[in-house]
């Protein structure tokens, strides 16, 4: 995947985020603050899996009531002004009213908020709300915190989905979830310093010293780290985290990081405090859009793919509803609506061809860019890339203290 070319601005892409995604999102891995701040009063063993009379029962019990809570990250969905043309849409063909909040700025904070009143059994405020796969999210599912969805009312998922977001390791069998958006970390540089990066080994170049970035999360690094040593995050052991840690170690102690950054790398890497540096797509994207000239590459031993996920808290007041809404934004209609606007990799692959169709609609700026968009390999990555991708390895409660205790003091000693 190397992005090239100018997508310029982009269909809703006319103001940059007040709150970069993966900004917020980095908080997940700032372990020692994140982790206590969501484990309070965390109490409960893991979830079994639903039985399916159970799931049937909890849905034969609900009905639709034509109102339902939405809870989003900023600025990540289409929007006109102060409309929402997507959810003005499924108000129109569904009867039912969307109350939308832009309430979830990182997801340690979130929730924290919501993980005493779902524990005591009480109404957190919304009734679906997007959550990344990580630590929280095994949290939730864990502590048995969201509703299993009822399949048999998500045709759309299950026509339109692409196959790599079907059955994730964090929630088999989409049993809980189903994604919004999803993102990848790969490898951006510099061209006016770097040639050309096709290996994650270019990490450890030591004609780079100095001018490496590497992610500060530690999710983050450890799956780099892993990909080092063709390691695969998803089938990894307590073993290959200690390889992976002590290639890290060495990899700081010989001077080549500058420094693990948050989401500070996208200037340093523009002004050339840095040549090369673990990346998120967007990103990157958004920084071509605007006229810098960078490049970001999966390299060729795996980069990791996240996703962010629809779900229904278990005090939600109007699942039915909201089980709606989560299949609707499946049409591939829709999803072309929210793809245009947020720029982010769709689960509904289809979408590209809708895209192409309404470039050749448009003219102008907006005709070109839409054309950029659809041959964007980081809004529809090629199928060879996807197959390199690795999501966040799951990890026990047990697993999570060895796992911060190797990769935590790299990165934030």
């Amino acid at each position: 995947m190397d992005l090239r070319t100018n997508p310029a601005l982009l269909r809703g892409m006319t103001q940059s985020r007040s709150v970069s995604r993966r900004d917020a999102l980095r908080l997940a891995g700032l372990s020692a603050a994140g982790l206590a701040l969501a484990g309070c009063g965390v109490q409960g063993k893991k979830a079994a899996p639903p039985r399916k009379d159970a799931v049937a029962a909890y849905w034969a019990s609900h009905k639709k009531n034509g109102v339902l809570r939405f809870a989003n990250w900023p600025l990540y969905i289409d929007k006109d002004g102060k409309r929402y043309p997507s959810l003005e849409a499924f108000t129109a063909d569904t009867g039912i009213k969307v109350s939308y909040q832009e309430a979830i700025q990182d997801n340690p904070t979130f929730f924290g908020k919501i993980q005493p009143l779902l524990a005591a059994n009480n109404d957190i405020g919304f009734d679906v709300m997007v959550l990344t796969n990580g630590l929280h999210l095994t949290r939730a599912l864990n502590l048995g915190y969201l509703v299993p969805v009822d399949h048999s009312r998500l045709p759309n998922f299950a026509a339109n989905a692409a196959p790599k977001v079907k059955n994730p390791i964090w929630d088999p069998g989409n049993a809980h979830t189903v994604p919004w958006m999803v993102g990848v970390t790969g490898i951006a540089y510099n061209p006016k310093y770097v040639d050309e990066v096709t290996s994650v080994e270019d990490l450890w170049n030591p004609r780079y010293k100095g001018k490496v970035g590497m992610m500060l999360d530690t999710q983050e690094i450890a799956n780099f780290g892993m990909f080092a040593l063709g390691v695969d995050p998803d089938a990894s052991t307590e073993a290959d985290w200690r390889r992976a840690g002590e290639r890290l170690k060495a990899q700081r102690d010989a001077g080549l990081v500058r420094k693990y950054y948050e989401n500070d790398y996208v200037d340093a890497l523009a002004r050339g405090d840095i040549w090369i540096t673990m990346a998120w797509s967007g990103d990157i994207f958004q920084q071509v859009a605007e006229g810098k000239d960078l490049r970001f590459v999966i390299p060729r031993e795996g980069g990791t793919i996240w996703t962010d996920n629809l779900c229904i808290p278990k005090t939600a007041q109007n699942p039915v509803d909201a089980l709606a809404l989560m299949d609707y934004v499946y049409q591939p209609k829709i999803a072309t609506m929210l793809v245009e606007a947020v720029n982010y990799i769709t689960p509904v692959p289809a979408t590209k061809d809708l895209v192409l169709a309404d470039a050749a609609k448009a003219t102008g700026e907006e005709k070109a860019s839409l054309e950029r968009m659809a041959g964007s390999p980081l809004i529809f990555p090629a199928e060879s890339d996807m197959e390199r991708l690795r999501s966040f390895k799951v990890l026990s409660a047990a697993e999570e203290k060895v796992f911060e205790s190797v990769f935590q003091p790299i990165s934030q000693g």
